[in-house]
C-alpha cells in the first residue's frame, strides 16, 4: 500500500495568473500595455511602471491615471493514465480550471517640476485570480486510480470513485515609489523601490473514495475497511496468540487499517502571507524621432507563512516523505519574485505614426522557490533547478493618430518560459505563449483621455510524458495548455 499515496493531493503550488509577464510578475498594469504591449520606452503616465526614467519628458504637473481590468482564463490539463478507465471506463480526463476576476484596479501618479518627477503606482504585481478545478486534477486522482490494482487480488476491486476539489486565490498586491532626474536634454535616471505584499489561499479536498469491493456496487472504502480491520481484530481475539487462525485475522486487521488509514477524507485549508522590497532602477535616452528606455528590477527576497487547517496526515518527520512539507501550519516557504530587465525603443515614423519594440528579461534562475523533490534523485532540491534559463519576452506596437481627439493602437509579445519537464506539473506549469492588444485612446476634454482596449493570449500546448506517473510506477502523459482573455478601461487625467 505505500504506493498507494493520497498525498499526492498537494496543490498549493497551483500558480494562478491572469496576467502577461513572467512566472510571477505582472506586466499588464495600465491599459496601454493592453492596446499596444510595447510600452518600456513609454513617456507617457504608464511610464510609471514601464518606463520610469521617461517620466523626464512629460509636461510639468500632476498626472493622474486610475484603470480596471476584467481577466478570465482556462487552464486545461489532458491527463492520460491507465488506471483512470477504473472510474468511467476512459485512462484519458480533461481537467479544466477556471479563473477570473471580474475586476482589477490599478493606480498611477505623478508629479513633474522641471528636472524632477516623484511618481508611485498601486496595482496587483503577481498572481491576480482564483482558479477553480472541480474535479481535481490528474495528481490527485492518479493515486486513488491505484486502489482497484492494488486491492485487485485480496479483495477483487475493479473500480473507484472519488470526490475531488481544488480551488486556489493568489495575489501579490505592489506599492511602488520613486524619483526621476533629468541630467540633459536627452537623459534621464531613476530611483525607486517596490513594497510587496503576497495574499494566497488555498482549498480543497478528496473524499468518499469508493471501491467495488468483491466487485459488487462501488461503497465508501473508508468506512468499509475501517470496520473490516475492527472485525478481523476481534476475530484473532478468538484465537491462541500465534495461531494459525490469530495470525490470519491479524494480518488481515492490519492490512484493513492501512487502507482506511489511506482512504480517509483529506481536506486542506490554507492561508499564506509575506512581504518584500523590490529596488528599481532605470534610464531613459531621447533625441529627435528616437526614445530609448531601460528598467531593471532587482531579485525580490520574500518568503510566505502558512496558516492552515484542515484533516491532514500526521507529519512524516521527513521532508522528503512529507508532501506537506512546505504547507504545515507556520512553515515559510520561499517566494522570490525574479529580477526583471526591460529595454525598449520607439520612433516617430510620422507625426501621426508611432511605432515601439521592447525586451523582457526574467531572471527566474536567481530566484528561491519552494523545496520539491526530485523525481530523478530523490533529494530535496529548490525548484529553480528545473528552470533551465529565465523567461525571454519579444514585444512590438504600433499607435495611429486617426484625428486630433482619438488614436488606435495594436500590439504583440511573444513570451518563452525556460522550464523543463521537472517542473511542469498540473499544480504548477508554465507555457510559452503569444499574446495580442488592440484598443483605442479619446480624448474627452484636453487634460482627460478614456483607454479602451481588448488583450488575448494563444498559449501553445506543453506535453509531458512521465515514466512514473505522479509517482506511481506506472507510465502517464500530461498535456499542458491556457487561455486568456482580458478587456480594459483607464482614465488619464492631467492639471
Amino acid at each position: 500500500m505505500r504506493k498507494l499515496s493520497l498525498i499526492s493531493f498537494v496543490l498549493l503550488l497551483v500558480s494562478i495568473s491572469t496576467f502577461a509577464g513572467g512566472l510571477l510578475t505582472n506586466t499588464n498594469q495600465h491599459v496601454l500595455f493592453l492596446r499596444m504591449l510595447a510600452r518600456d520606452a513609454s513617456t507617457q503616465i504608464d511610464a510609471v511602471y514601464s518606463n520610469p526614467a521617461g517620466l523626464a519628458f512629460i509636461e510639468d504637473g500632476f498626472h493622474l491615471s486610475f484603470n480596471g481590468q476584467s481577466a478570465f482564463q482556462t487552464r486545461t490539463i489532458t491527463s492520460t493514465f491507465a488506471p483512470f478507465a477504473g472510474f468511467g471506463g476512459n485512462q484519458t480526463k480533461i481537467y479544466k480550471g477556471e479563473a477570473s476576476v471580474p475586476f482589477i484596479p490599478s493606480l498611477f501618479a505623478a508629479y513633474k517640476k522641471g528636472d524632477w518627477t516623484f511618481s508611485g503606482n498601486f496595482a496587483i504585481t503577481g498572481g491576480g485570480g482564483k482558479a477553480t478545478f472541480n474535479e481535481g486534477l490528474g495528481s490527485f486522482e492518479s493515486s486513488v486510480a491505484m486502489l482497484p490494482l492494488m486491492l485487485k487480488d485480496k479483495f477483487q476491486t475493479t473500480s473507484y470513485s472519488v470526490n475531488s476539489f481544488m480551488e486556489g486565490k493568489q495575489y501579490i498586491f505592489g506599492l511602488q515609489l520613486g524619483a526621476t532626474y533629468k541630467i540633459n536634454d536627452y537623459l534621464s535616471v531613476f530611483g525607486g523601490a517596490r513594497f510587496n505584499y503576497v495574499n494566497n489561499s488555498y482549498y480543497g479536498y478528496l473524499k468518499d473514495i469508493k471501491t467495488n469491493i468483491g466487485g459488487g456496487a462501488l461503497i465508501n472504502a473508508n468506512a468499509t475497511f475501517t470496520k473490516m480491520a475492527s472485525d478481523a481484530a476481534a476475530a484473532a481475539a478468538n484465537f491462541p496468540v500465534g495461531s494459525a487462525d490469530y495470525i490470519k485475522y491479524l494480518t488481515l486487521a492490519k492490512t484493513a487499517e492501512a487502507v482506511a488509514e489511506k482512504t480517509a477524507d483529506l481536506e486542506l485549508d490554507c492561508k499564506q502571507s509575506g512581504w518584500g522590497v523590490t529596488p528599481i532602477i532605470g534610464a531613459d535616452f531621447k533625441m529627435g524621432r528616437w526614445n530609448v528606455g531601460v528598467k531593471y528590477e532587482f531579485n525580490t527576497k520574500l518568503n510566505v507563512e502558512n496558516k492552515t487547517k484542515g484533516t491532514l496526515p500526521a507529519s512524516t518527520g521527513d521532508p522528503k516523505k512529507d508532501k506537506f512539507a512546505n504547507y504545515r501550519d507556520g512553515v515559510n516557504t520561499p517566494h522570490d519574485i525574479p529580477s526583471l530587465l526591460t529595454v525598449g525603443v520607439s520612433y516617430r515614423i510620422l507625426p501621426t505614426l508611432r511605432g515601439s519594440v521592447g525586451y523582457h528579461h526574467f531572471f527566474d534562475t536567481h530566484a528561491k522557490m519552494a523545496t520539491v523533490v526530485d523525481p530523478s534523485t530523490g533529494n530535496l532540491v529548490d525548484k529553480r533547478n528545473f528552470v533551465d534559463h529565465g523567461t525571454n519576452e519579444y514585444l512590438a506596437g504600433l499607435e495611429w493618430d486617426v484625428c486630433p481627439w482619438a488614436q488606435v493602437s495594436a500590439g504583440m509579445q511573444r513570451t518563452e518560459y525556460g522550464v523543463t519537464d521537472n517542473y511542469q506539473t498540473d499544480l504548477s506549469f508554465a507555457v510559452s505563449s503569444y499574446s495580442y492588444g488592440l484598443g483605442a485612446g479619446f480624448y474627452l476634454a484636453e487634460n482627460l483621455k478614456l483607454n479602451v482596449a481588448y488583450f488575448w493570449t494563444n498559449y501553445e500546448t506543453y506535453n509531458k510524458v512521465s515514466k512514473s506517473y505522479n509517482g506511481t510506477g506506472l507510465s502517464g502523459s500530461d498535456a499542458f495548455t491556457r487561455t486568456n482573455k482580458v478587456f480594459g478601461v483607464g482614465l488619464d487625467y492631467t492639471f
